[in-house]
């Protein structure tokens, strides 16, 4: 059918600033008149605010120690309960990421108190919570 056939013709951009015997412009080309957008090479950054005094001018300064607290990796939080998922293995950060527990192997890794447990191995280079700690004990491992 000709109506699903594709588009083929497309229209050449008018050359704008080729002087008046071009037909299109001379002059201003389409800028307008005067300007910062009507200079030749003036591209205005996406983070300009039209002269309104720039956001990150307006943020306060971060002082003191705590600036680079945000840089700081968080730890990696994982419940008593998915340690079931270990079969009995020790505890350590290798295991934790080969069971897919945690997603990154140089951020801290906490084991925290929530549900229960039944078997688990010893647990070692892991912080834990008090309730996790009693709990872990409780289930008959050993805390290194």
């Amino acid at each position: 059918m000709l109506h699903t056939l594709p588009k083929v013709t497309t229209n050449k951009d008018k050359r704008l600033g080729r002087g008046f015997g071009s037909g299109v412009g001379g002059h201003t080309v389409g800028r307008g008149t005067k300007g910062h957008r009507a200079r030749q090479g003036k591209v205005t950054p996406l983070w300009f605010e039209g002269g309104q005094l720039p956001l990150i001018r307006r943020l306060p300064f971060m002082r003191g120690k705590a600036r680079f607290q945000s840089l700081k990796p968080l730890t990696q939080e994982v419940q008593v309960e998915k340690l079931a998922l270990l079969n009995g293995q020790a505890v350590t950060v290798e295991t934790l990421f080969a069971a897919k527990l945690i997603r990154n192997m140089h951020t801290p890794v906490k084991v925290i108190g929530k549900g229960k447990v039944e078997n688990v191995g010893e647990v070692r280079g892991v912080a834990m919570s008090a309730s996790a700690r009693v709990q872990i004990e409780k289930a008959g491992g050993k805390i290194a």
